[in-house]
């Protein structure tokens, strides 16, 4: 196994069994993560998502998850917030040569470059210590994050799904946090959890064998394409816009250049997929941490 992506895939590791706790809401252990059923067809066209705010834990979630629907939406004329709860100041496999301050310097310096190129200017920052976010009292970071919410006013909030996408505790406890936010300063907006479906996951399944990424059992999520909310499926431009932004944090992907390429960095995150949040019901996935 190659460990190359510190950012949704951190050097290591504590892995144990656990489904994140929602205020006001109790979840079910099921076998599978049951998203909200939409009717239809996804949706394609990022116009009809309006003010977007996405809420993430780390620099570079954003841009893997969300840069071609941002860059998108920012060129159709759409207001489009990003908070980050984290520097991802331990998102390095060289803490000696980076040590937490010098690395959080880098990485926020490289956020704002990576936003820049996706025209996104409206950035905020949590200042949580990477590793750290399920040691925070809930309900205070709830309440930051909604004070954020009322005043960018969104129509559209993404952030991740239960399961966290990689089954990072940082990324789980976000997306506890945002839909928390979410329920009680704009439950009237669209909720969207960036999800892995089942073509994804078969797709790119040599590659995931290779890299330490999904890091927690039962993930990558295998979603069903009639499960999905918005399905981006990125133009030329936009991968390129997208490949460009993910470059300029070149301190979580420039050992996975070295590893896949850029042609596979390109396409590997080139469709972009969400479903409706809050999610119906829980599954059984794993939790993976970074040790202290």
């Amino acid at each position: 196994m190659t460990r190359v992506w510190p950012g949704m895939g951190v050097s290591v590791v504590r892995c144990r069994q656990r489904i994140p706790m929602y205020r006001d809401a109790t979840w079910p252990t099921l076998p599978v993560m049951t998203a909200t059923m939409t009717s239809g067809s996804p949706l394609t066209d990022v116009r009809e998502l309006g003010t977007v705010l996405g809420i993430w834990a780390h620099p570079d979630d954003e841009a893997f998850l969300s840069a071609g629907l941002m860059t998108m939406a920012r060129a159709a004329g759409q207001q489009v917030a990003c908070v980050t709860a984290t520097w991802g100041e331990r998102g390095t496999p060289d803490p000696e040569a980076w040590p937490p301050h010098r690395m959080a310097q880098l990485r926020a310096a490289e956020v704002r470059a990576s936003l820049a190129v996706l025209d996104v200017r409206e950035h905020h920052h949590l200042g949580v210590v990477d590793g750290t976010c399920a040691d925070q009292p809930f309900d205070a970071m709830v309440d930051r994050i909604a004070a954020i919410v009322a005043e960018v006013r969104p129509d559209t909030v993404v952030t991740f799904g239960p399961d966290g996408m990689t089954g990072h505790e940082d990324h789980q406890t976000v997306s506890a946090w945002a839909t928390a936010a979410w329920r009680e300063a704009a439950p009237g907006a669209r909720l969207l959890y960036a999800t892995t479906t089942e073509n994804f996951v078969d797709e790119w399944a040599e590659l995931h064998s290779r890299l330490d990424v999904f890091l927690a059992e039962g993930l990558p999520l295998r979603t069903r394409r009639h499960e999905l909310d918005v399905e981006l499926a990125l133009s030329d431009e936009v991968a390129d816009l997208k490949l460009v932004a993910l470059r300029a944090q070149a301190s979580q992907t420039t050992g996975l250049v070295e590893a896949v390429g850029v042609d596979v960095l390109r396409e590997w995150w080139r469709t972009e997929t969400f479903v409706r949040g809050p999610v119906a019901s829980a599954g059984t996935w794993g939790t993976w941490s970074v040790a202290a």
